[in-house]
């Protein structure tokens, strides 16, 4: 029986009757099932997390696959665990009651089951401790079809006093395997997402971050369990796992001396020590994941459809290609500069042109990146006749207007730094220490919050056809404090509950303007944001053959049509390369079209033109990696619609020395095995003949069991291929 089928309302007990009978709570979802069981005394606990059984009756013969030592009658894989009372490892939550203990323990009272719609169930399990008014109420949202579940918790109490939390985490899973691997991500500014695998071993490991803003910058959230063994791309069990957070997360990963693993993710509680009111409630973000039990493959797709279905802004909509002037100007430009720039967007073919850094502030110009941050008025210098003459000028060339913002951030010499000193999030006492020459607004503070929601209403409302922004977040947070705020300890949570206070803002009254989520690359990168953010920079650094790599690793949990991909002049790569490998999302170009040669144009223009008969699989298909470019000379990406009819696939030489190249086919996947395809190369560069032979037929059976050369080589670092199904 599928858990929405389940009967749903509300199940009350006595604990007379609970202690006579355990209650199993299984979540289900298509492959999958979470099992939860009451012992005797009421504490919840999980006795099993892998495939789903056929008979869901069965669960009651599950014995608990957690092992625990002879002489530990602690806690051993509840569901929530505590702190101060029967366990003795890492809690998920730690309290200080209103009276000073600080034990907590929390039991089982009721369970509700709501179903939202056929795919989506919502459970709620109530628990409270037997000796104290505290509760924590625990959400599962599973969507059935896709094996992903976000659950996260809601904590209150009505003690006759303030309680403080030391710890509140989302989630508390367990894994039970013989061996488990661990991959994590670091990296830095133009090295994002650089991936590493470990065996977990005994202990504690903990992905963190405390930089308050810009918070994967470097260490992300999002990570992957293997059990047993290394998972493959098509083979393994595998958990994926992504706290939907912006700002300091914390991810505990508890091998015990039984070899049970434990992972708790959360707000990182990093000089966060939160005091409750009573009644008020505390809710965590959501902690998402997903378990496959045939490779990273499989996971990263069901992430996929499930982020476009119900998390990404827009995630089953479309996008606008455009042309970027910062390359091109940096901040040396004007209104004429712009508006011939305007003519190569035009020329090019692309949807939109987006105005970068360098158009605001006045009595601290905005000529670097110094001055001038918090001041959102047009240079009079540059813009004459301000913004709206350009938004007219980029009508008149029918292409639309975008335009860069970062109203979270203020520079010391700005005008708004003089006037509100107090808006600004720093230490009196302490000398002020800047990232690239900035500080941080307190948008813990409502006036802060009004502000940047200003900012961006102000340019909507003297543009109304502005089409886009692109909103950076450069710095992090030295200094951590509010002129405002009462209670320091608070500062960190109530930075992002103001953030998340002005995109609300933002999306209700523009619920569809599309918006870049950009944070000095990809600082900013969950699933928090991404509901308010059609899509996002995955990093400064666009060398084309940097990006394969990054963009693969991104891949694994974020859909293509979320990254943001520009064609520059970083690398030493040809135009076709550079813009092959930007194709492989949502494509934009930063260049000079002007110092472009004849030929390098009308590849750009023609591809422009492949681009948009290709991107609605490159963005709502789903993705196949083919050929790691970790592991081999090439990397190799399909892209395939959901009937398995037609797709694209992008090749690429990663390694030129001797002349490496494809020398073996590249075996496909996601195909139909009895169809039949065609398979012919696109984004050819003017004069070149490709060596693919466009009518050869091959089955799917062949393409996925023998493969296919696309004939990477020295000469041809870069092939794109279209595949079609013929009858």
């Amino acid at each position: 029986m599928q858990l929405n089928q389940l009967c749903l309302g509300l199940l009350l007990l006595t604990g007379t009757q609970l202690k006579a009978q355990q209650i199993n709570i299984p979540i289900e979802t298509f492959n999958n099932a979470l099992v939860l069981q009451t012992d005797s005394s009421r504490h919840l606990n999980t006795i099993y997390f892998g495939k789903k059984l056929l008979q869901q009756k069965e669960y009651d013969r599950i014995p608990g696959l957690y092992k625990q030592s002879p002489d530990y009658t602690g806690e051993l894989a509840s569901v929530y665990t505590t702190s101060g009372s029967r366990n003795l490892l890492e809690p998920a939550i730690t309290v200080t009651h209103a009276d000073g203990n600080n034990s907590l323990d929390l039991r089982y009272v009721s369970h509700e089951q709501t179903r939202i719609s056929a795919d989506v169930t919502l459970l709620r399990i109530l628990l409270k401790d037997p000796a104290y008014n505290f509760q924590v109420t625990l959400f599962y949202k599973t969507y059935f079809r896709d094996d992903v579940i976000e659950q996260w918790s809601v904590i209150t109490h009505q003690e006759k006093g303030n309680v403080i939390l030391s710890k509140y985490a989302s989630a508390n899973l367990y894994l039970r395997a013989g061996k488990y691997w661990l991959n994590q991500y670091h990296g830095d500014w133009a090295k994002e997402m650089q991936p590493e695998q470990t065996r977990i071993t005994h202990g504690i490991k903990t992905l963190d971050s405390k930089l308050g803003t810009r918070t994967n910058l470097f260490q992300p959230s999002v990570f992957m369990v293997s059990l047993d063994k290394p998972a493959t791309e098509n083979e393994g069990t595998v958990l994926f796992g992504s706290l939907a957070y912006s700002g300091n997360f914390r991810t505990d990963f508890e091998l015990d001396n039984q070899d049970n693993l434990k992972i708790i993710s959360g707000i990182n509680n990093y000089a966060s020590p939160y005091t409750l009111k009573p009644a008020e409630e505390f809710t965590t973000p959501a902690f998402i994941y997903t378990l496959s039990a045939h490779g990273k493959g499989e996971a990263s797709r069901k992430l996929h459809r499930w982020a476009r279905d119900y998390k990404l802004l827009d995630g089953n909509g479309e996008r606008l290609t455009l042309l970027n002037n910062w390359e091109s100007t940096y901040f040396d430009f004007n209104e004429n500069k712009l508006k011939e720039l305007l003519k190569d967007t035009k020329k090019l073919g692309v949807d939109l042109f987006l105005l970068d850094d360098g158009w605001f502030a006045n009595k601290y110009p905005r000529n670097d990146d110094h001055t001038g941050l918090g001041d959102w008025q047009e240079n009079k210098t540059k813009l004459p006749n301000g913004i709206a003459s350009i938004v007219k000028t980029a009508g008149l060339n029918q292409v639309k207007f975008g335009i860069w913002i970062e109203p979270e951030m203020v520079s010391p010499k700005s005008e708004l730094y003089e006037k509100h000193p107090d808006w600004v999030v720093k230490q009196n006492k302490r000398e002020e220490y800047y990232f690239r020459n900035q500080l941080v607004l307190d948008l813990s503070n409502p006036k802060v919050q009004d502000f940047v929601y200003g900012v961006v209403d102000d340019l909507f409302t003297k543009n109304p056809e502005l089409a886009y922004i692109k909103w950076d977040c450069n710095a992090v947070i030295y200094n951590a404090y509010s002129a405002t705020l009462k209670n320091q300890s608070h500062f960190y949570i109530a930075y992002m509950r103001g953030l998340n206070k002005v995109l609300e803002r933002i999306r209700v009254k523009y619920p569809k303007v599309p918006m870049m989520l950009c944070s000095g690359g990809g600082g900013r990168v969950d699933y928090n944001a991404l509901q308010y953010f059609t899509e996002y920079w995955p990093s400064d650094n666009t060398d084309p053959l940097e990006r394969i790599f990054m963009q693969w690793e991104y891949s694994y949990f974020y859909p293509s049509i979320s990254s943001a991909n520009h064609v520059t002049d970083w690398g030493k790569q040809p135009l076709k390369f550079r813009t092959d490998v930007a194709m492989m999302g949502k494509l934009g170009f930063d260049i000079v079209i002007s110092h472009l040669s004849a030929n390098d144009l009308e590849f750009g223009k023609t591809a422009i033109v492949n681009y948009n008969a290709v991107k609605d699989v490159i963005w709502h298909g789903d993705q196949y990696r083919l050929a790691d470019p970790r592991e081999g000379n090439t990397a190799s990406v399909l892209y395939m619609d959901t009937q398995k009819t037609s797709g694209v696939i992008f090749n690429y030489l990663v390694n030129n020395r001797y002349d490496e190249g494809s020398k073996l086919p590249i075996l496909l996947n996601g195909l139909d095995a009895a169809k039949k395809y065609t398979i012919k190369e696109i984004n050819l560069y003017p004069g070149v003949r490709s060596p693919i032979d466009a009518n050869q037929v091959y089955t799917g059976d062949f393409l996925m069991k023998v493969g296919f050369n696309p004939e990477l080589r020295s000469s041809r670092t870069s092939v794109v291929l279209k595949i079609d199904a013929v009858n």
